[in-house]
């Protein structure tokens, strides 16, 4: 099956059609403030010296973890992966596990997971200001329970980003959103697709994130191949933002018109270029992921991991 990118997307926001309507954006930041704490002895995570721990995005996963989230884990860990990211967070739940289960269950498999995605559609349900402060506080404290380091923004729905002054709202809620990330010892961070670098009013989207943002409070997951269908260079983003860029979304793309995603070391992304560039973009931690396989995608994450174990990471 040949996916296109903008199939995949599609798909994405159907698995995420929850999401909550782009109003909620100056409610929540209202009352983020309230929700986040005073102290300043908690510090977020900061970039260390990195080993080579493949990690995978289980968005890649998506049908089969929503079956069976325990077997599929246990082929992960057995391709070789040792950290996962999650997403799907909701009502407490990871997988529809508790956050002590989910540890739990990584652990006895050899996973750790210290990333997890999120999005909008967090507070569906959630009826004024303070109900939505304490649905992400408790995001927070049960991401720091399963011991994430980084609680990533994975997406802006079509309706959240139809002018310039959309991610100018969110510019200040994900300054707002980190406060409660950075009283829990976590990382607050924004991952990319490709629409960011589409300019609006002559405008990057992207720039306007990075530079209204505090560069220390919200990091960046850059998604390698999203980034590089807008036609951008991952290198030289590190470049411009050095430090940034924490976490990578290691994911390629075909050698074909579609430019459709294709595992690890298959296509046309020089990944050892980007990895040389790793201290630069002050990566600690990288997944890889395939928002659509053409092959089952336990054969894919395989052929992925065995190209990245290749690299000199």
């Amino acid at each position: 099956m040949n996916q296109s990118p903008d199939t995949t997307r599609r798909a994405f926001i159907k698995l995420g059609a929850l999401a909550a309507s782009a109003t909620f954006l100056p409610q929540l930041m209202a009352c983020s403030n309230s929700s986040s704490s005073s102290s300043t002895e908690s510090t977020t995570a900061t970039a260390v010296e990195t080993t080579k721990k493949v990690g995978l995005q289980l968005y890649t996963l998506r049908d089969l973890m929503g079956k069976d989230p325990v077997g599929t884990l246990k082929n992960v860990a057995d391709i070789g992966y040792k950290e996962v990211e999650a997403f799907g967070y909701g009502d407490g739940k990871f997988f529809g596990k508790t956050p002590k289960e989910y540890a739990a269950l990584l652990n006895d498999l050899g996973l750790s997971g210290p990333s997890g995605h999120y999005n909008s559609g967090l507070f569906k349900g959630a009826k004024d200001k303070q109900a939505q402060a304490d649905v992400w506080k408790r995001a927070v404290d049960d991401a720091a329970e399963i011991g994430q380091k980084y609680m990533v923004w994975a997406y802006l729905f079509p309706q959240e980003r139809t002018k310039l002054d959309d991610y100018k709202q969110f510019v200040d809620l994900f300054n707002k959103s980190a406060e409660v990330c950075k009283a829990a010892g976590i990382q607050f961070c924004y991952h990319n697709h490709d629409f960011e670098f589409q300019a609006i009013d002559g405008q990057m989207p992207y720039d306007i994130l990075l530079s209204g943002t505090d560069k220390d409070m919200v990091q960046l997951e850059l998604d390698l191949y999203w980034a590089t269908f807008a036609g951008q260079d991952p290198v030289e983003l590190f470049k411009k933002h050095p430090g940034r860029f924490p976490l990578w979304h290691v994911k390629d793309m075909e050698k074909t018109p579609e430019r459709a995603f294709a595992p690890v070391g298959t296509g046309s992304i020089d990944f050892q270029r980007i990895f040389d560039a790793k201290e630069t973009s002050g990566m600690t931690h990288y997944f890889v992921e395939q928002d659509v396989c053409k092959l089952p995608p336990l054969e894919s994450i395989a052929i992925s991991y065995k190209n990245v174990e290749k690299l000199k990471v």
